[in-house]
């Protein structure tokens, strides 16, 4: 079966981030003094980041394969990408103007998982549960300006902003149900993923912080095709 999926990724809170994730450094950065970086806030809020900001559409496919009446084996792709525009909470420019930037984080899994089918492939209403491990191809930028904490300078990173990419593994959890209709079948999930990615910390591209967490829930609304 060639399942397509749809809904959206929610990534993780910024209380249930890890403690070196870049997004969450960003967000509740010391008090703005020398030597101390400031932290960055979403445009909804006075300070600190809101992840909701980074809520987003994510779509993929995957090729199911059935593994006797109760098992299935499933590769697949996705894709989600989000831009956020932020701020610094507390410094403005020397006219009273907001410091701007813009946080983007992007990521295409591919997994391979197996589902647990306790009513079979045949039944009316098929639930199931399942598992497996995620690749995670990403890349995060932050594009703008930016102050050094080192003496309060204003960076221009407008043009030549600081990114990084590479790939992470991790743990994918999924549980759903789906309803059979003719060669179709149309259902839902939820699911799982975990994972981190390493940033540099030294040279022309460092961040303040060595990890970005690429976990989170998706949310899915799924059609698939049987051949």
């Amino acid at each position: 079966m060639l399942n397509f999926d749809v809904g959206g990724f929610v990534p993780r809170g910024i209380g249930s981030r890890d403690a070196n994730d870049v997004i969450l450094r960003e967000s509740t950065n010391g008090g703005c003094t020398t030597g101390t970086p400031c932290p960055l806030a979403t445009l909804d809020q006075t300070s600190g980041i809101a992840m909701n900001n980074f809520n987003s559409i994510a779509i993929g496919a995957e090729y199911l394969v059935g593994i006797g009446d109760k098992l299935e084996g499933g590769l697949g792709i996705g894709f989600y990408s989000r831009s956020v525009p932020t701020l610094y909470a507390f410094q403005t420019f020397q006219d009273g103007s907001d410091i701007n930037n813009e946080l983007k984080l992007r990521i295409v899994p591919f997994t391979a998982t197996v589902r647990f089918l306790p009513l079979g492939h045949h039944s009316g209403v098929v639930p199931y549960i399942g598992g497996g491990v995620g690749v995670y191809a990403w890349s995060y930028t932050e594009r703008g300006y930016f102050i050094d904490p080192t003496d309060r300078t204003i960076i221009d990173a407008t043009s030549d902003p600081y990114t990084a990419s590479g790939s992470a593994t991790g743990p994918v959890v999924l549980g759903g149900v789906r309803i059979p209709a003719g060669d179709w079948m149309v259902g839902g999930e939820i699911r799982y993923q975990g994972g981190l990615g390493d940033l540099p910390t030294t040279g022309h591209n460092a961040f303040i912080a060595p990890k970005i967490d690429l976990g989170g829930m998706n949310y899915l609304f799924t059609l698939g095709f049987k051949f």
